[in-house]
């Protein structure tokens, strides 16, 4: 099975972090062609707010987590989602 590291990037600030983890993969349980993982969060304990991945348990299943639990999301593609994610997160503290 095949992988491209397509974005691979961890920023810090204090104790917050925005992980941006992205690969292209032909692998049949991210029938997307990506497996992915877009958090931002504190390093501190207090949790992560918000983050998006493709939940590798079951194939196709697309989430987003808060401090609120977790949802069902639709994939609207790698660049829409990234996008929402780095939109949602630019005002956040």
């Amino acid at each position: 099975m095949g992988r491209e590291v397509i974005e691979d990037v961890e920023d810090r600030d204090g104790n917050l972090v925005v992980r941006r983890k992205i690969h292209r993969t032909d692998d049949p349980k991210f029938p997307s062609g990506y497996r992915y993982a877009l958090r931002y969060g504190h390093t501190d304990g207090r949790g992560t707010i918000p983050r998006y991945d493709n939940e590798n348990r079951t194939p196709g299943r697309h989430e987003r987590h808060t401090p609120d639990g977790i949802e069902e999301i639709e994939f609207p593609g790698m660049l829409a989602l990234r996008n929402r994610f780095t939109t949602e997160i630019e005002d956040l503290p």
